[in-house]
């Protein structure tokens, strides 16, 4: 049988943190990666663009949700992702209604520096917006977006030549300096 255990795990340091500091989107592609064992090893040729969504609030975050059913021999993994986009203007509104009308991949790299890709297969649907100003000064201005997806498998991270890979498709206009995992 192929699903067997096949390591343990000690208890790890306290020296993680949680939060997303980054969001890369890339336009459906299938077969988007190449997944070994867990990680991303290989990304597509076929991946022309990655847009960068740099982020800085608490209110990000990646959710999954494993659940297997032994009546339907069945797991299925729920992916959420959660975006807070600070102040509204026209250049992220037509965005916003892009990622609506698609199924965008998303790369996310979380405040340790690791990096997973959501909805790899079937890309994610943006399920729920809510695009607001607050009525005082001090209030939210922005896009609150949950994206969702339903894989059969957790979120697989990116090896360090993959991340390298990724970070070459984002369109010199939106290229930030990001450092490469050693």
């Amino acid at each position: 049988m192929a699903c067997k255990i096949t390591k343990g795990r000690t208890e790890p340091c306290k020296n993680s943190i949680g939060g997303l500091r980054m969001a890369y989107f890339i336009n459906y592609v299938q077969d988007a990666f190449t997944i070994t064992t867990g990680k991303a090893t290989a990304m597509s040729a076929s991946i022309d663009a990655v847009y960068p969504f740099e982020l800085r609030s608490d209110s990000n975050i990646l959710s999954e949700s494993l659940v297997s059913d032994k009546n339907n021999g069945t797991t299925v993994n729920t992916q959420t992702l959660t975006l807070a986009l600070k102040r509204q203007d026209s250049d992220t509104a037509l965005e916003v209604n892009l990622m609506a009308y698609g199924h965008p991949i998303v790369v996310v790299k979380d405040a340790n520096g690791e990096y997973r890709v959501v909805g790899l297969k079937d890309g994610l649907d943006l399920t729920a917006s809510d695009i607001t100003t607050g009525g005082a000064r001090a209030d939210f201005n922005g896009y609150n977006l949950t994206f969702t997806g339903q894989e059969a498998e957790l979120a697989p991270y990116l090896d360090t030549a993959t991340i390298t890979a990724l970070l070459s498709k984002i369109p010199v206009e939106d290229e930030e300096e990001e450092e490469i995992p050693e």
